[in-house]
């Protein structure tokens, strides 16, 4: 890697040197077409040929010379650039995209174009700016500039670099790096609040049904000792009583923390009853179509998919003001396919971007876990469309 970029840097100083020649010449008005003119020749090959876009500007930011990747890069021709002003192609400083062929009149020379938005690379000839296209179209740019005398004149190189792919790249990046620093705290904080409703569960409903089981079991016991037992039937339905609902509630509790159907049935019949929860808690219509064999998977996969199932109609509930509910899963190829819709409002592009996006972000997740692949999107008519690709070829049991 260091020795592509000391060949880079190489590269970039021999064609700043060729291009403040071929520059120098041009201002003193010689010959570069001359037979005789061997090192003119062979430093215009070198600027010609060059992959990156190299310009050469007079003090007073006009164009003297360009190569085909500059004319390339602002969608212009060489012809164009010729002699044109440096405004017509980079931003001038503080200016518009409109005005900046007048700041450019006004006098901005080559190096002002580039330290108004300050220093871009490591060296103290790299600057950041802003390019302008043919059609318009503002992008950053990165120029590395040096210049020349010749002759009591001064000829500006500049190596210009579009670095916008670059930056949506790391604002991308950014991005997901926020949200799963956002994903992790709110993991944590999901975590402290799982374990605070289990425990007041936990006290609430087993705690005070024990604590009232004791109770008659107290009364009974007197009873019997008394000799009297004209209550006991009473107290042993009670009992019997506060039993089941205990039995009901360590059931609930047990279920929430993970489904019972994924370890007894598989992933199947989990979903079937996370489908009949979902239509008695919200009463939105809901269908599974799916084949039991096509889900017998290992725990991992079963588990993985089934929180992602949980999560998409989580959010249909909380966001997607729908009355109707599909989910089709089917295996093809090694591989299972999974699409969620729902006839809601649909969802913007936006919604999916935000940082607050965490069961989409926790979805994305799971899916890229097991090497999988998810879109998610508006559908039509109206509506959400969840897509998912999941290899398991090495998941099937």
């Amino acid at each position: 890697m260091k020795q592509q970029r000391s060949a880079r840097a190489r590269g970039r100083s021999l064609a700043m040197f060729a291009l403040g020649l071929l520059g120098g010449r041009w201002l003193a008005r010689f010959d570069t077409d001359g037979a005789g003119d061997v090192p003119g020749r062979h430093s215009r090959r070198i600027v010609h040929h060059a992959s990156e876009a190299i310009i050469a500007a007079d003090e007073t930011s006009r164009i003297v010379l360009a190569n085909p990747a500059a004319a390339d890069m602002f969608g212009v021709t060489l012809a164009q650039m010729q002699g044109s002003l440096l405004g017509r192609f980079i931003l001038a400083p503080g200016a518009t995209a409109s005005q900046s062929l007048a700041y450019s009149d006004a006098g901005a020379r080559p190096l002002e174009y580039f330290h108004a938005d300050g220093r871009a690379g490591r060296r103290s000839s790299d600057y950041a700016g802003t390019g302008l296209r043919a059609n318009g179209e503002r992008f950053a740019i990165e120029g590395s500039i040096a210049d020349t005398q010749h002759s009591g004149r001064t000829v500006y190189t500049i190596i210009l670099r579009d670095v916008s792919e670059r930056q949506r790249v790391q604002r991308k990046l950014a991005r997901s790096h926020d949200q799963l620093r956002q994903l992790s705290s709110a993991l944590q904080t999901i975590r402290e609040e799982e374990r605070t409703h289990i425990a007041r569960e936990l006290h609430d409903d087993l705690g005070q049904l024990l604590a009232s089981l004791r109770m008659d079991l107290t009364l009974l016991r007197e009873e019997c000792v008394n000799g009297k037992g004209m209550n006991a039937g009473r107290l042993i339905d009670g009992m019997d009583g506060n039993l089941l609902t205990a039995i009901t509630s360590l059931r609930r509790i047990a279920t929430n923390l993970r489904p019972r159907a994924l370890d007894e049935g598989g992933l199947y019949f989990a979903l079937q009853g996370l489908r009949e929860d979902f239509v008695q808690r919200h009463g939105i219509a809901c269908e599974l179509l799916a084949d039991e064999a096509e889900l017998r998977l290992d725990d991992q996969a079963s588990t993985a998919i089934f929180r992602i199932v949980q999560e998409a109609l989580t959010n249909i509930a909380r966001h997607a003001h729908a009355s109707r509910v599909t989910m089709n899963l089917y295996r093809t190829n090694g591989e299972l396919l999974i699409t969620i819709r729902d006839d809601g409002r649909g969802i913007r592009e936006a919604d999916m971007e935000k940082a607050t996006s965490l069961g989409l972000v926790g979805m994305r997740e799971r899916v890229w876990a097991l090497q999988g692949e998810i879109s998610i999107g508006a559908d039509e008519p109206p509506g959400t469309r969840i897509d998912i690709v999941l290899p398991i070829a090495h998941h099937t049991v």
